[in-house]
């Protein structure tokens, strides 16, 4: 409320998620300690924290609002601050059920790091490199343009008109891994699907994608029609000809 700044609502999501996925991972800690794999899971969710939530506050810092935000604060108009409110409240749930699935990878009670616990680590790792190309490929566009109404189609931005959404997807797919135990002595672990599924569902059909394109298809509309013919919408593919 005090910068009119929106996007740093995503900024405090993003680490306090971190944040509590540390804190989830590691404890409660077990008679022997902690296990390799709720080590491996603090590790991995707290870098995630780290880098996301540091991306956007530098974005927050020195951008304009981010667009989403931005049409929320012209749509709801005076009444901005209290439906703001209820949607951070919406956020805190998002946060729930993928913490969830982060406690659940990390207590799976399976000893040791098996072939699903090094299939989920190289799954988040190219996750994780792949967002950040996608974010510094983006930031390089938005400095090198002199153009408005230009739209970002190098890179990973040629295969997917959100690859960040999508690599962000695909690290929410690492924690089932981690939490399925094969044995059948931790059932709860199927939950963790959950948060890819809800990650799939937020980005693309409630503040992810919808918000973005609907802010393109206004401010730049016959680029972004010929953008989209030729580029996937949200899973990597060659760009069409």
């Amino acid at each position: 409320m005090r910068t009119g700044q929106g996007g740093w609502a995503d900024v405090f999501w993003s680490y306090g998620l971190g944040v509590a996925g540390v804190g989830i991972s590691l404890f409660p800690v077990g008679p022997d300690g902690w296990s390799a794999r709720q080590l491996v899971v603090a590790l991995l969710i707290g870098i995630w924290g780290i880098r996301l939530g540091t991306h956007i506050a530098r974005r927050a810092a020195g951008e304009q609002e981010d667009a989403r935000y931005a049409r929320l604060r012209d749509e709801w108009g005076n009444a901005y601050r209290a439906k703001m409110f209820g949607f951070m409240m919406l956020q805190a749930g998002a946060a729930s059920i993928l913490a969830l699935a982060v406690l659940l990878a990390a207590h799976n009670p399976s000893s040791g790091l098996g072939l699903l616990d090094y299939l989920a680590i190289a799954i988040f790792l190219v996750a994780f490199a792949g967002e950040t190309i996608a974010d510094q490929q983006l930031k390089a566009f938005k400095a090198a343009t002199t153009k408005r109404h230009q739209i970002c189609d190098v890179g990973l931005w040629g295969w997917s008109r959100h690859p960040n959404y999508f690599f962000e997807w695909l690290t929410w797919c690492a924690w089932p891994l981690f939490a399925i135990n094969l044995s059948g002595h931790w059932p709860w672990g199927w939950l963790a699907f959950i948060a890819p599924l809800y990650m799939y569902w937020i980005l693309n059909h409630v503040s992810g994608v919808p918000l973005v394109e609907a802010h393109m298809q206004r401010t730049r509309p016959e680029a972004f029609a010929n953008y989209a013919r030729r580029t996937s919408r949200f899973f990597l593919r060659p760009p069409a000809r």
